[in-house]
Formats: C-alpha cells, sequence, structure tokens
C-alpha cells in the first residue's frame, strides 16, 4: 500500500495505539491478536535514520474483528483504505518464518501485541528484494551504519545467518545481492554510500512515475529492474550526444 500520507514513528504508534483500542471494542480480550511489521514500518520502529515510510506492511494474527478494527481507526484518523496491510505476502521477499524470527516490541490495550523484524533479517528481505526505485538499498545501508554508531557492528556471518534462516541461502537471491552486501561492508563509507543510494533511487523512482505515464500499466515486479536499466541507457546516450 502507498499513499500520499506518510507515516512516522511516532504517529505509527499512535495509529497501533488506537487499533489496540478498537480491537478490544470489538473484540473484548478473550482473544489478543498479533501484528508484526514488515519493512518500513519496522525500520521505523527499530532504527532513526528513517523520517517516514508510505507503507505499512504486517503480519496479522487476529479474529475478523480486526479488519473492522483497521478500516475504522483508518476513518477515524483519516487514513487510506488498506493502511495497514498484509499484501507484502505476494512479494518475493515474503516467508512465514518471519514470523519465527521477528522480536516483541510493544503491547497496545493489553490485546494487541506488536511485533518487528530485527536488523539483520530486515537486510536479508531487503536484499531479497533489491528494489532500486524504493529505500531497500539505502535502508541496508543505514541500518548498517546505525548499528556500527550504536557500538554493535553486524558481520557479514550475521546477515548470512539471516538469509539461511530466512530463505535458506544464497540460492534464490538475486546474483548482485551476495557481492553488494559485501562491498557495502567493507567500504568504510557508509555516511557516503547512504546519500549515495537514496539519491538514487530517488532518481529512480521519478523516472519511473514519468515512464507511467506514458506507458500505464507496463512497469511490473518483475520487469522494473530491465525498465530502468534501459531507461538508464538511454538518458546516457542523449547525454553522450
Amino acid at each position: 500500500m502507498s499513499s500520499k500520507i506518510s507515516f512516522t514513528k511516532e504517529n505509527l504508534d499512535h495509529c497501533l495505539r488506537e487499533l489496540g483500542k478498537e480491537f478490544r471494542r470489538l473484540n473484548g480480550t478473550a482473544m489478543p491478536a498479533e501484528i508484526t511489521l514488515i519493512g518500513g514500518a519496522s525500520v521505523l520502529a527499530n532504527y532513526g535514520f528513517r523520517d517516514m515510510t508510505y507503507d505499512v506492511d504486517a503480519m496479522i494474527r487476529a479474529s475478523s474483528a480486526m479488519k473492522e478494527a483497521i478500516n475504522r481507526v483508518g476513518d477515524r484518523l483519516g487514513l487510506p483504505a488498506g493502511w495497514l496491510n498484509s499484501d507484502f505476502t505476494r512479494t518475493k521477499s515474503y516467508t512465514p518464518k518471519l514470523a519465527e524470527y521477528s522480536v516483541y516490541y510493544k503491547t497496545f490495550s493489553n490485546v494487541l501485541t506488536v511485533r518487528t523484524i530485527s536488523g539483520e533479517y530486515l537486510i536479508a528481505m531487503k536484499l531479497m528484494s533489491g528494489r532500486q526505485y524504493k529505500n531497500d538499498i539505502s535502508d541496508i545501508v543505514g541500518i548498517l551504519r546505525e548499528q556500527k554508531e550504536r557500538g554493535s557492528p553486524f558481520t557479514l556471518q550475521q546477515i548470512e545467518t539471516a538469509v539461511c534462516n530466512l530463505y535458506g541461502g544464497w540460492d534464490h537471491f538475486p546474483k548482485t545481492a551476495f557481492p553488494l552486501i559485501k562491498e557495502i561492508m567493507e567500504s568504510g563509507r557508509l555516511e557516503e554510500l547512504y546519500r549515495l543510494y537514496r539519491e538514487e533511487e530517488k532518481n529512480s523512482k521519478e523516472t519511473l512515475i514519468e515512464f507511467e505515464k506514458d506507458y500505464p500499466g507496463v512497469a511490473k515486479e518483475d520487469n522494473i529492474g530491465e525498465i530502468l536499466k534501459n531507461l538508464k541507457a538511454r538518458k546516457q546516450r542523449d547525454l553522450d550526444k
């Protein structure tokens, strides 16, 4: 889900707090619910380098009352339909093993437990996605940078362990994934790389927006990489003329 409404750590917690209250009103306390935040929302919950996200993806384990609670909170707070959803389960980075390696975040109204994905597992997920037009690579660098600033830097072995735990190894990853993470971790230039990747992602997103105007509905998850590659090559040829 994407929208013009952005979520920060503070208003995300507010939305979850309101969701806990609404779910309790509808469902009582006999059947608690569990939500595991994924992607940008999980980055927000665990790190400080991200100001916001437009996506609130989650794994949801709850009674049918949760859907109504999500809708009611969305209507009350002026959020878009499906402001919290599980659409990401249809993407290639999803695996049911995420639940096994999730970590506790907070409990709201004594009925809604919220969990998140820890840093090394977020990195594994984002390496699997590798989207040039999202925050995938800059998030990887941001997580590595902040872990280093905290005095608990990740090792390549920790990342590989997360990769194996979630996906069984590197075999199903893009061929560029392992060389990329190895290069980033050995670079010693995390601050610079973060700025570079954020700028590149921003430019890629703007390029895709322009492409969508001319060719609506053509770009899909499985061809966006090739489309961006061709558009960048065309732009470079135009610059070289």
